[in-house]
């Protein structure tokens, strides 16, 4: 292939297209906001040009700077990845994922503009988007049509013209990443390609399939993936446990012999339980309690519980978060999903599984699959732990970039490798989510997807989603289309390419 160069547009601290760049892809210009983020970027892509600032002032700039290094030469890969923060479920201030007004009054919702404006200067032969689910479906006001549209919708609006788009939703644990990661992707392939046709004979979409036939069977546990990092033991109580002396990013927040210690040291290791089943009193020792109780029934001492004090003296159970505050992290199953609140105990599921603690941000690091010559140059001397824990958790996993990526480059020299399957779950699963809304979006920007009636349900699907999303204990992609010999998904009962029609 002639030439592989591309461009990323925010690029955080630049993990995500690391898979990219080691698939084969060569980045020339990373764009970012965030000044200290594009740095760390640009330590890990030494031959890339950066473009700080806000993409909607800069995108011309990285235009410009691409053309500068690489002439009239289109770019292979433009790799994108939007905020998620105005999408995310953990922000009920956002409103109703069906209210377009709430959606758009965080203009972050609408940087997808920017990508298409890059996208339709350069032309990329490929375009790959990623975000959180909800970029699916979150509507918001389209500022040309004023109608209410996703985010996603109103991209492939912007790129029809030019554009093929393949929508995919996975959990990246699928493909061993060692952290339930449920995550949207968006792949558009310029219509003059010929890997469409590729695509067309083959009814696969330009989405790798998991390593082994069984997904679930890729699935790295959190006691296995702590066990491979190998780690030094800590623990929160005293400044000297509670870090690494000869590893910097292996540290933790100290809590002393504090009433947040002890309830965590109550939650016995390994097990998986949370501080609001603790049936132990300080003074007494275990006691029999019921699921809302917040005292000791013999002496009235708030049990090693979540309780808030109320102004007569009382207690009670803190409101919210019971799925995932204050809950040990499950050994025997993939992490919880790595967030930007690693750093904090009374909301995310971001206890250690057996040591009295939260994750490092190296262990953190570890379950995002960054690699081990991962340059983080003095990002954490400069800026903190708070900053380096915000860029680990908006990581897009480098293993299944690069999985990706080796899939894209395959397909642009004609090569079919392991492909999902055009009715793979996590295809439909993308479209249902993308047309959930369809009554409120003009068909002409979201084309015809219609779907058999033999895909998973749309209220179990939902559940899972929101449930991951929520950073509750997420559930597998649990419904999959057989494969044939080949190792193709094939068609499940009832499923015929002639029943749906895919987005066009």
């Amino acid at each position: 292939m002639a030439s592989l160069d591309s461009i990323s547009l925010f690029s955080n601290c630049g993990a995500g297209d690391i898979g990219f760049a080691r698939a084969g892809f060569r980045f020339k210009v990373l764009a970012e906001i965030d000044e200290r983020r594009l740095e760390v970027a640009l330590l890990n892509h030494g031959d890339a040009s950066g473009v700080a600032g806000d993409l909607r002032q800069t995108w011309r700039k990285v235009v410009a700077t691409y053309r500068e290094q690489c002439g009239s030469v289109r770019p292979t890969l433009l790799s994108a990845c939007p905020p998620c923060q105005g999408m995310s479920s953990a922000r009920s201030s956002r409103g109703l994922e069906s209210d377009a007004a709430a959606g758009s009054r965080d203009t972050r919702n609408l940087l997808v503009e920017v990508v298409a404006e890059v996208a339709r200067e350069v032309r990329p032969r490929v375009v790959v988007v990623e975000n959180v689910p909800a970029f699916l479906s979150r509507l918001v006001i389209d500022p040309a049509s004023r109608q209410a549209v996703s985010a996603a919708a109103l991209l492939i609006r912007l790129l029809q013209t030019d554009y093929r788009v393949f929508p995919f939703l996975t959990d990246l644990a699928d493909y061993g990443i060692p952290q339930r990661r449920v995550r949207s992707f968006l792949t558009f392939i310029r219509r003059d390609e010929p890997a469409i046709k590729v695509l067309e004979r083959a009814d696969v979409v330009p989405y790798p399939l998991p390593p082994a036939q069984d997904a679930a069977s890729n699935r790295k546990t959190l006691r296995e993936a702590l066990a491979d990092l190998g780690a030094k033991p800590l623990d929160a109580m005293t400044p000297a446990t509670a870090r690494d002396e000869t590893n910097p990013m292996h540290a933790v927040p100290v809590w002393g012999n504090s009433r947040q210690y002890r309830m965590v040291a109550a939650i016995p290791s390994g097990s998986g339980g949370r501080a609001w089943e603790s049936s132990q009193c300080e003074k007494c020792g275990q006691v029999d309690v019921g699921p809302e109780d917040a005292v000791c029934p013999m002496c009235a001492a708030p049990l090693l519980r979540p309780v808030v004090k109320e102004e007569d003296g009382s207690y009670r159970l803190v409101k919210g978060f019971r799925t995932s505050s204050y809950t040990r992290m499950s050994p025997d199953t993939p992490a919880a999903t790595i967030t930007t609140a690693s750093g904090h105990v009374g909301s995310d599921l971001t206890i250690h599984p057996f040591e009295n603690r939260l994750l490092s941000p190296f262990e953190c690091a570890y379950l995002q699959t960054f690699p081990d010559d991962f340059d983080w140059g003095e990002a954490l001397e400069q800026w903190g732990t708070t900053f380096v824990r915000a860029i680990i958790g908006e990581a897009v996993p480098p293993k299944f970039t690069e999985l990706h990526g080796r899939t894209l480059i395959n397909l642009l020299e004609g090569k079919i490798s392991e492909l999902a399957h055009e009715t793979d779950a996590r295809v439909l699963k993308a479209e249902k989510r993308l047309n959930r809304l369809a009554g409120n979006y003009s068909t002409s920007v979201v084309g015809a997807i219609q779907c058999s009636q033999s895909t998973p349900p749309l209220d179990d699907m939902d559940r899972v989603l929101m449930e991951t999303e929520r950073l509750s204990q997420g559930l597998p992609c649990s419904v999959q289309a057989p494969r044939g010999n080949t190792g193709q998904r094939l068609p499940g009962p009832g499923v015929t390419p002639q029943t749906r029609t895919i987005l066009g």
